[in-house]
């Protein structure tokens, strides 16, 4: 027989299905948000909503956003010839921590594993083919992650742009091998896309 009501067992098996949260600490959040007052515990539910319901991938660039073009495709100042890309939109927020890349992007949400049964068909390489085949886009950064994933996705992408007589490059290896784009700082990022090499 449980400790708690199966309504909090619910809660905290939620919470434990998310990535990096045990037991322990599903349990803790559980309690924290039963610990809420109504109108807090409230606003974090309609949160939950109205980003679960409003955001979407951005029609250019695969990104989040709650808009059709998100705001760094629809924005002016950035060089559209230039395209980073990307396994998901975390890597996106790291790189625009650096204030170093003055480009768009290409979230692919994912990358080739086919231990995991991911192929290239399951992410978005084809938008960014069809991207590259109808603008004039002068070189592309593959900004994978440097583990066997990530430079399997990378090769995989260069092979395919090969025709479009594209300028790839790679992201310089100031990231260490098997680091997740998103945990780099500041300064190995900004170093990273300074020293990248052509692929």
């Amino acid at each position: 027989m449980s400790a708690f009501p199966s309504s909090l067992e619910v809660l905290v098996e939620k919470f434990a299905s998310l990535p990096g949260i045990g037991t322990k600490s599903a349990q803790r959040l559980a309690f924290h948000f039963l610990s809420l007052p109504d109108e807090t515990a409230q606003s974090f539910i309609n949160a939950l909503q109205e980003a679960k319901n409003s955001v979407r991938c951005c029609t250019v660039c695969q990104n989040l956003t709650d808009s059709d073009v998100c705001a760094i495709c629809s924005n002016p100042r950035r060089d559209e010839r230039v395209i980073c890309v990307v396994s998901d939109p975390k890597a996106v927020a790291a790189i625009e921590r650096s204030h170093e890349f003055g480009g768009v992007y290409h979230v692919l949400h994912g990358v080739i594993s086919p231990l995991n049964h991911i192929g290239p068909d399951d992410i978005r390489i084809k938008e960014l083919v069809t991207r590259v085949a109808e603008k004039d886009v002068d070189e592309i950064i593959m900004a994978t992650n440097p583990d066997t994933e990530g430079e399997t996705t990378a090769r995989y992408i260069a092979r395919l742009l090969q025709p479009f007589n594209v300028r790839i490059t790679r992201l310089a290896y100031g990231i260490p091998v098997g680091m997740s784009l998103e945990y780099a700082d500041d300064l190995t990022l900004m170093r990273a896309l300074e020293g990248r090499q052509a692929f």
